[in-house]
C-alpha cells in the first residue's frame, strides 16, 4: 500500500518484501527472536529491517501507530481463533444430531422444576444441545463480523496526513470491510473483545447444561447415562463410586468462562474515549479464552461419543403417572373438553384407577416424534455460509506470495 501511494519505490518494495518474507519464515519455525530492549514485535521487525536495508527499515513505521497495528493483530488472531471454534462446535454439533438420530426411540424423564413431568426422550435430549449450538454460532458469526474488519490506517486514533489506502489494506489483509471512524476504532478494542467473549460465554453455556445434565444422569438415583470406566474416576475410600469428572471439570471451566465478558467490561467501563493502557489486561483474558473454549469442546465431544444410554427408564414403576398428560390428550382427541379431561384423570390418580398407557404419539414440529434434526441442519448451513473463510485465507495466501508488482 505504502508503494501503490508512492513512498517506496518497486526495487525498494522488492527489498522490504524479500526481508519481510524471511522474518516470516523464520517466526513460522520458531527461530525469531524478540530482544529485550525491543518493546514488542512491531519494534524488533523495524530495527531488523534497518539492520539489513539501512534507512530503508525506518520507513517501515510509515503511517501506522503501535495502536492500529496491534488492533490488526488482535483481529487476525481473533479472526483465526473463531474459525477453529467454529469448526470444532460444529463438530460436537453434528455429533449431537447423531446421537440424537440414534437414540430417537428411547424414552427419558422430562422435568420441570426438577419434578418428574412429561415423557421425553433421548433423541430430544441431545437434539436440544444441537439447537442451542447452533445459536452460539449465530453469535459467533455476529461477533466475527465485527472482528473482521480493519483498523489500519487510524494511527492513533485521530488518522495521519499520510494519504495511506484503507481500502487498498482491507482488501489485501481479506478483512470483509473496515472501521471507519479512526476515534472509534480505539473505542472499538473493549467493544469487540466483549462481543467475542460474549459469544464464547453463549458456547459454554451449552456445554456447562449438558455438562451438569449428564453429571446428574450419571447419579445413581437417576441411572440415565454412563460413560466407560476409563472417563470416569474412583474415591480413594468409596470402592462402589465411579465419579463423572470429566463432565464436572467441564462445568467448571466453562462457568469461569462466563465471568469473562464482564471482566472486560469492568476493566474499561469508566474509561472516556481514547487509547489507555487499560487495555493492556485485555489481553490475558482474550488470549488464552479460546484454548480453554477449544479443551471444553475436545472433551465434550469426546464425552458425548462414548455416553452410554439406558434404554428401558419409563418401566420403572416410579415413572408411572409421567404418562398422564397423554392420557389426558387421548380422552380430548376423542371430543372431551381438556378440563373435563384433566379433571377425570386427576380424580383417577387419587382412586387409583389410573392405568397409564405408554405408548407416546407427537408430532408436530420439535416434538419427541419429529426432532427436526434436518432442519437444525439446514439454518447452520446458512450461518456457516456467512463467516465466508474461504475468501479471507485466499485474500492472506495471495498476500503472502504477492508479488512487488500491484
Amino acid at each position: 500500500m505504502l508503494a501503490n501511494i508512492g513512498l517506496f519505490s518497486a526495487s525498494e518494495l522488492n527489498s522490504l518484501l524479500k526481508e519481510l518474507r524471511r522474518i516470516y519464515e523464520n517466526i513460522g519455525k520458531g527461530k525469531y527472536i524478540i530482544e529485550e530492549e525491543a518493546e514488542d514485535i512491531h519494534s524488533q521487525i523495524e530495527k531488523d529491517l534497518t539492520v539489513s536495508l539501512g534507512d530503508l527499515g525506518k520507513k517501515i513505521h510509515t503511517g501506522r501507530s503501535r495502536n492500529d497495528q496491534v488492533l490488526v493483530d488482535l483481529r487476525l488472531f481473533m479472526r483465526h481463533e473463531i474459525k477453529r471454534i467454529v469448526l470444532q462446535v460444529m463438530e460436537v454439533l453434528n455429533d449431537m444430531i447423531t446421537r440424537s438420530e440414534e437414540s430417537k426411540e428411547i424414552l427419558m424423564p422430562g422435568y420441570s422444576h426438577l419434578q418428574v413431568a412429561m415423557p421425553s426422550s433421548f433423541g430430544l435430549w441431545f437434539g436440544c444441545f444441537a439447537e442451542s449450538l447452533s445459536d452460539d454460532i449465530s453469535l459467533l458469526l455476529d461477533a466475527y463480523r465485527m472482528v473482521n474488519r480493519n483498523p489500519l490506517g487510524s494511527a492513533a486514533g485521530y488518522g495521519t496526513s499520510v494519504p495511506v489506502d484503507r481500502k487498498m489494506t482491507t482488501r489485501l489483509l481479506g478483512f470483509e470491510d473496515m472501521n471507519y471512524n479512526s476515534l472509534y476504532v480505539q473505542m472499538s478494542r473493549y467493544k469487540v473483545e466483549k462481543m467475542v467473549l460474549n459469544a464464547l460465554a453463549s458456547v459454554s453455556s451449552t456445554l456447562g447444561k449438558l455438562a451438569s445434565d449428564a453429571t446428574m444422569f450419571m447419579s445413581q438415583n437417576f441411572e440415565f447415562l454412563r460413560l466407560p470406566d476409563e472417563f470416569t474416576t474412583g474415591s480413594s475410600i468409596m470402592p462402589h463410586k465411579n465419579n463423572p469428572d470429566l463432565f464436572e471439570v467441564i462445568r467448571a471451566k466453562c462457568n469461569r468462562i462466563l465471568g469473562f465478558p464482564n471482566e472486560v467490561n469492568l476493566i474499561t467501563a469508566n474509561l472516556t474515549s481514547g487509547y489507555f493502557r487499560d487495555f493492556q489486561i485485555t489481553k490475558e483474558i482474550i488470549i488464552p479464552v479460546f484454548g480453554e473454549v477449544s479443551s471444553c469442546l475436545e472433551m465434550a465431544r469426546l464425552a458425548i461419543k462414548n455416553l452410554i444410554v439406558n434404554d428401558g427408564i419409563l418401566e420403572e414403576e416410579r415413572y408411572k403417572f409421567i404418562f398422564c398428560v397423554e392420557e389426558v390428550n387421548r380422552r380430548v382427541l376423542k371430543g372431551v373438553s381438556f378440563r373435563d379431561a384433566y379433571r377425570e384423570v386427576a380424580d383417577e390418580l387419587t382412586t387409583d384407577g389410573y392405568k397409564p398407557d405408554i405408548s407416546v404419539h407427537h408430532t408436530h414440529e420439535g416434538s419427541i416424534g419429529n426432532l427436526c434434526n434436518k432442519d437444525i441442519l439446514q439454518r447452520v448451513e446458512k450461518l456457516l455460509a456467512g463467516f465466508n473463510f474461504s475468501e479471507t485465507e485466499k485474500a492472506i495466501e495471495e498476500l503472502i506470495s504477492r508479488s512487488p508488482d500491484f
